[in-house]
């Protein structure tokens, strides 16, 4: 029986399956936590949902920033993006179930039994783990509730606010919490977000710095593991946090980290065409 952390699949299923295969997965014993981003570029999102969705209890699964895109285009909030592949989604006969069971993943997981915390972009420095809990699940009552989840939707783009107030309320107060756990690389002390950087760990803009950088003596002693960040290419921080994207759907390669041991393994069928067009 092992617990494995999977960093965004991003539609790349085959990848997905050369992992499990590598691993030797087994339902009945293992599970499988998936990072978010199950969706966007890759070649084959809906066979991706479709697989981790009949996994059952078997997967778990937090909500990255390209599966929430998902569900506004499927209310018509969003169009597509062009670079996409995720049309044959909102039109397949099953595909008001997957959407569905999107909205019911939370943004933030905790695996007591391996000490570990999983989020899809990391636990912002001006948050406690308490807050973050706490926080998560209010945007995951929103996401179910049928009249909010409009508002939610109607109002979740954007980058304001960028710092966190116990003050905020309705679609602001959402966008920035979304933001924080989904969206999140850079912030400076006071926990503030940047996100117009996207590479690597060089070229930082001033006062603004990776969210594993700055202290924050909430998550010193809990595994933090996240994706979203695939110029990291799973490099980077130090443990106990733990980065997981390995850039898959950018040509580099699906990684699981074993909780049980620390142990990586990678998938080396690298979906060298999503994304690049």
């Amino acid at each position: 029986m092992a617990d494995y952390a999977i960093g965004d699949v991003q539609g790349c299923l085959d990848a997905l399956e050369e992992l499990l295969a590598i691993i030797d997965f087994n339902p009945q014993h293992d599970c499988l936590w998936f990072a978010g981003d199950l969706v966007a570029r890759g070649s084959d999102s809906l066979g991706v949902l479709r697989r981790v969705k009949a996994l059952g209890n078997s997967a778990r699964v937090v909500l990255g920033n390209h599966d929430l895109h998902l569900i506004a285009c499927f209310y018509g909030y969003s169009p597509v993006k062009k670079k996409d592949r995720t049309a044959n989604i909102i039109t397949a006969p099953d595909g008001q179930e997957l959407i569905n069971w999107l909205r019911a993943q939370p943004l933030f997981v905790e695996i007591p039994h391996q000490n570990a915390i999983l989020s899809h972009a990391g636990i912002p420095p001006c948050w406690t783990i308490k807050q973050a809990r706490t926080l998560a699940a209010e945007v995951s009552q929103v996401l179910q509730n049928e009249q909010q989840l409009q508002q939610f939707l109607g109002g979740m783009y954007g980058n304001s606010p960028a710092l966190w107030h116990e003050h905020l309320r309705g679609t602001k107060r959402w966008r920035v919490i979304t933001n924080y756990l989904t969206r999140m690389r850079l912030c400076n002390f006071a926990g503030e977000l940047e996100f117009s950087h996207k590479e690597g760990l060089d070229d930082l803009p001033e006062g603004y710095y990776p969210w594993f950088n700055l202290p924050n003596p909430s998550i010193k002693n809990t595994r933090i593991l996240f994706g979203h960040w695939a110029a990291l290419e799973g490099n980077g921080p130090q443990a106990p946090i733990i980065a997981l994207d390995g850039g898959c759907v950018w040509g580099g390669q699906l990684l699981a980290y074993r909780l049980d041991d620390g142990q990586f393994f990678s998938a080396k069928q690298a979906c060298v065409d999503c994304g690049l067009e």
